[in-house]
């Protein structure tokens, strides 16, 4: 019963290690401070921001599921980020005050950033799963 406990032990402690590499980078490239919002309490940052927690732990929960190397979860999930990185800048086109409606708590748009975000995990995590 305890024979997979080593693996299960790597692959949560990896795809824990790759959630938060991911969430810091994705911190450091958009051009508002998600924590230091949320800290505030700006609800749009919270949902923007939790969105994109959500379909990042989508992709690295596919990947996991569907393979016995850590290697291949680290590789999917940098690609993971990469998706939800593409989201924020797509957003970021569509809305060209994203940055500052978001500290301004227009929550509409922490919404709609956060909902894509997932959207996108799911859409990661459907081609992973194939």
């Amino acid at each position: 019963m305890f024979a997979a406990l080593p693996l299960y032990l790597a692959f949560l402690g990896t795809a824990f290690a790759l959630f938060v590499v991911a969430m810091t980078i994705y911190v450091m490239i958009t051009a508002h401070h998600e924590i230091r919002l949320i800290r505030a309490g700006n609800a749009a940052a919270a949902y923007s921001f939790g969105g994109t927690a959500i379909g990042m732990a989508l992709v690295l929960y596919s990947t996991a599921s569907s393979t016995f190397e850590v290697v291949e979860l680290a590789a999917w999930g940098g690609i993971g980020l990469i998706g939800q990185l593409l989201v924020y800048f797509v957003v970021k086109l569509m809305i060209p005050g994203l940055h500052e409606g978001l500290e301004a708590d227009k929550k509409a748009y922490g919404i709609l950033l956060g909902s894509l975000s997932i959207a996108m995990g799911i859409l990661n995590a459907g081609a992973l799963s194939s």
